[in-house]
This record gives C-alpha cells, sequence and structure tokens, in this order.
C-alpha cells in the first residue's frame, strides 16, 4: 500500500502587472506530477536548478496550497484540507529544509526549537520534553550540552542535525528532504548522508529526497524521479535508471557527473541553449525545443504521460528525446 500518492499535482502562480496589479500570466512551476512512494522507500528527485524540486517538496508538505491535481498520505485526502484539518497529520509528514542557517530560529536555544513541536501538538509534560529533547539530541549525534546553546554556536553540518532532530521529533513517516547536504562541506556530506540511512532503518521513515547531485542521489534512493520544467520525464528503480537511461535529459543529468580520474575521458551530452520559461513553456517537449531537435515538432500535441516501457521505469514517450 502506498503511504504518498500524488497524482497530476499542479503548482501555479500568478504573474501580476499593469497599474492594478492583475494576474496577466501563470507560472507553471508544477505543471502535471505524478508518482507514488511505499512506506519505508526513498524516492530521489532530481533536476536543474529551477525545474520545480522544491516547489513540489513544499506543496506535498502543504506549505503551498496545490492549484490542481490530488495529494492522498496515509490514506487521507490533503489536497485542499485546511490549516485545522491538517494540523494532526503534520506529526506523520515533515520537512528538512537546505539551508539550516535560516530555517532554524536564531533567537531559539535547541531546547526551544526541538520542544517546539511538542508544544504544537500538545504533547507531554515540561519534564517528558526535557527528556525527550536529549533522546532526539542522542539520536543524531549531538551532546546534551547543546540544549543551552543558539544555533549560530554550532557548524553548519552540526545545525543540520539539529534540523533533522527537529524533522523526527514526532515519530514521522515521510519526510521531504529539500537538498539537506547541498550547503555542507563535502566532508560533513557522507555523515549527514548516514545519519538519515541509519535513522531510516530505525524509524522506518519514507523519503522524498530532492538534489542535484545524481551520485548522492543514487546513495539514498530506491527509486529515482528526473523533472524537467514542472514535469517528471523519466522514472525508474535507480540502479537502472543509472544502467539503462531512456529520456535524453536524463541522459544529460549522468553525463555531467564528474569523473574521479582526471586522466580519463569520455564522450559527453552537452546541454545547448537556456531553459524555458515556466510562464511561457513551448508545446510539446519542453526539452526537444531547447536542444532544437528536429523531431521536437513531431511531439507537439502528442501525449506526453509517462509510459512504463519495463517493469517499474516510466518514461515521457517523446519522438525527440526516447
Amino acid at each position: 500500500m502506498s503511504l504518498l500518492t500524488v497524482q497530476n499535482l499542479q503548482q501555479h502562480f500568478p504573474v501580476r502587472g499593469g497599474v492594478f496589479h492583475r494576474a496577466v500570466a501563470s507560472c507553471k512551476a508544477v505543471d502535471g506530477v505524478s508518482f507514488t512512494l511505499r512506506q519505508g522507500e526513498t524516492l530521489g528527485l532530481v533536476g536543474e536548478s529551477g525545474c520545480g524540486k522544491t516547489t513540489l517538496g513544499k506543496a506535498i508538505v502543504r506549505l503551498l496550497k496545490p492549484t490542481g491535481g490530488s495529494i492522498q498520505f496515509d490514506g487521507h485526502d490533503i489536497t485542499q484540507a485546511s490549516a485545522r484539518a491538517i494540523r494532526p497529520l503534520r506529526r506523520h509528514i515533515q520537512m528538512i529544509f537546505q539551508d539550516p542557517a535560516e530555517s532554524l530560529n536564531p533567537r531559539h536555544t535547541v531546547r526551544d526549537i526541538l520542544e517546539e513541536p511538542f508544544i504544537v501538538q500538545k504533547l507531554g509534560s515540561k519534564e517528558e520534553r526535557r527528556k525527550w529533547v536529549l533522546d532526539l539530541l542522542d539520536k543524531v549525534g549531538l551532546p546534551a550540552s547543546a540544549t543551552d546553546r543558539f544555533p549560530f554556536e554550532f557548524s553548519g553540518g552540526q545545525r543540520q542535525r539539529i534540523g533533522i532532530a527537529r524533522s523526527i521529533a514526532l515519530k514521522p513517516k515521510l519526510i521531504v528532504c529539500d537538498e539537506p547536504v547541498s550547503a555542507l562541506d563535502v566532508s560533513v556530506q557522507s555523515q549527514v548522508l548516514n545519519l538519515l540511512l541509519e535513522l531510516q532503518r530505525e524509524m522506518g521513515l519514507s523519503y522524498l529526497f530532492i538534489a542535484h547531485g545524481l551520485s548522492v542521489v543514487k546513495h539514498m534512493s530506491d527509486r529515482v524521479a528526473v523533472m524537467y520544467l514542472g514535469k517528471i520525464v523519466e522514472m525508474a528503480p535507480s540502479e537502472e535508471l543509472y544502467r539503462n537511461p531512456r529520456h535524453a535529459y536524463t541522459r544529460a543529468l549522468l553525463d555531467a557527473i564528474p569523473v574521479p580520474d582526471p586522466a580519463k575521458r569520455r564522450k559527453r551530452q552537452l546541454l545547448q541553449g537556456d531553459v524555458p520559461s515556466p510562464i511561457n513553456p513551448p508545446a510539446g517537449c519542453a526539452f526537444g525545443h531547447r536542444m532544437k531537435h528536429p523531431k521536437w515538432q513531431e511531439s507537439v500535441g502528442q501525449d506526453l504521460t509517462l509510459r512504463e516501457v519495463a517493469p517499474g521505469h516510466w518514461v515521457q514517450p517523446c519522438p525527440c528525446c526516447t
């Protein structure tokens, strides 16, 4: 049974202009995304900056109200649920943000930050909450003395551990990880990733893992979804996607992964042109339009809904990219 089911999700933002500041266009940040996520599974979400990954994550945790489509979480339709209706479910779905320096209140101590979820959900007495805070710090590898310190007194990796501790405080079922290691030094990234894997095994967590680095996503994910200009263009089990990419955009992203041997040369598919504007996306295949593919015109008017080309391997059917 799926823990999370997203169907044709849309997140459009009005573009306003003119004297009366009226909506004159729409920015299609997320435009018809569908996928499922099982309990205990990690789905990696990759793509260039501006493709809609973070917006999708915020819509799923309902920091944004979706424009269209549906979000089913643990048997509940949360697409249009009010803040009051969704509050009991918030303890089961959490988010780790990209920049821990901005996601933690600099005027609150670590104790205040980690106690807040329990206070909002009205759980435990004051003494119980203090004990739970110490347990959380132990889980993420921070000393008990951290409770009375402020976020600015910690390194970037330690701040992200505090953010992770806050996200697991209420023992959620799903955590949306929005590029949780991209703001950290390379030497610290592996420590944080291993912590996330350890917590997943221990608590049975499901992750929607958003990232730029495909090598990181391969290490973390059971399945990988590739996103381009607000749409998923390919989705497959991790090993299958890296071994047999079917979409041209996926192949271009894989070609961009650095090779550790500087003497080794390989043929790369270079990305040409600029990403089209989500305010006025091209008809048909957006990636084929960007690459000026000779068959792009054939994709205009076609149904580009994902199709299963192998067991569990879904790809956008397109004459110029597959």
